[in-house]
């Protein structure tokens, strides 16, 4: 079997008294495979936690069916359990008094494992990420990037074959995301039959992790593709900035023309040198030589240049109609 997860038309309401019901999930279908990182994007509202707590058996679909390792998450979720992780960003799960290697058997013995095997996975993967010299310390006492690396380690000691993470690296500084990320994906690699359900705010995050994203807003799924797929459908332009010695409207207007339709030109400044830009955008790659060319005819010396390429971010953008930044005014469910 190759599906890790399979959700198909899933569907939740809330209601709530007083008000009229809230539609958080409207028909949402998708499957990850095993050996995948799969991310699930959206705004605050948009329905990913949901989606999350559904599969990892902490919230009952109104309608739909989830599988999870081939198990019903609803008629089969003593079985589902055993074989899920689940870490969200920010989150204090345990008891602040203990200490990290405490907290971390504590987790490994309401999963069942053996003591010995619980030890030795723990101090592995607390070298991973750089904490086994910390690992006396008290819980309370760990600084936020600290306690979230924990929180990694406490999901990968049970060894689960599906991994969800819901913002892991929110709120954490650049060494301990990049840190985390790498031992996810290092993770994932090291056995094919493992696939991990990420959600993030950082799009750089999932266009470096994951083969697939869905993009969810208002309970529905607006795309689910590679990233670089859903990049080269955004705009399948190549796109330039070139700083020049010189330039005035009328070369650009007559190098526009020589271009041809579809190909656009705009020129402003360079920030840092004030120096002219032309923010330019062709109909194809092959089109950049001849434009080259253009600019040495009307004495025009190239001093900088720069190819721009599409991110998730603009992709997200279009999408949704907002960036993540934007404050969401949506119902505070998700």
């Amino acid at each position: 079997m190759h599906t890790s997860i399979q959700v198909e038309n899933l569907t939740r309401v809330f209601n709530r008294r007083g008000t009229a019901p809230f539609h958080a999930l409207q028909g949402v279908s998708f499957d990850v495979s095993y050996g995948e990182i799969f991310a699930l994007l959206g705004p605050n509202g948009a329905g990913k936690t949901t989606t999350i707590k559904i599969m990892s058996t902490l919230l009952l679909p109104t309608s739909g069916r989830v599988t999870v390792a081939g198990f019903d998450v609803e008629r089969d979720y003593a079985r589902v359990r055993p074989f899920i992780s689940l870490i969200s960003g920010g989150e204090t799960s345990g008891y602040g008094i203990l200490r990290v290697e405490e907290q971390l058997w504590m987790f490994s013995q309401f999963y069942g494992m053996e003591t010995p095997v619980a030890h030795s996975r723990i101090e592995h993967y607390l070298r991973m990420v750089g904490m086994w010299d910390d690992r006396h310390q008290q819980m309370n006492r760990l600084s936020t990037g600290m306690r979230q690396k924990v929180n990694l380690v406490r999901g990968l000691v049970t060894d689960p074959k599906v991994l969800f993470l819901d913002e892991p690296t929110l709120g954490v500084d650049v060494e301990a995301s990049v840190i985390i990320r790498g031992m996810v994906r290092d993770w994932v690699i090291e056995k094919p039959e493992r696939s991990v359900i990420l959600t993030t705010h950082y799009m750089a995050e999932a266009d470096e992790l994951c083969s697939r994203v869905a993009i969810i807003n208002r309970g529905l799924i607006l795309a689910n593709a590679a990233p670089s797929r859903l990049k080269q459908d955004l705009d399948s332009r190549a796109h330039y900035e070139i700083t020049v010695d010189q330039i005035n409207q009328e070369q650009v207007d007559s190098i526009a023309t020589d271009m041809g339709e579809g190909n656009d030109f705009s020129l402003s400044s360079d920030k840092v040198t004030n120096n002219p830009m032309l923010a330019v955008h062709l109909t194809s790659e092959g089109g950049i030589s001849r434009l080259i060319a253009l600019l040495t005819e009307q004495s025009v010396s190239v001093e900088y240049m720069r190819k721009l390429e599409p991110t998730l971010e603009d992709v997200f953008l279009k999408m949704v109609g907002r960036r993540f930044e934007d404050e969401e005014q949506a119902a505070p469910v998700s």
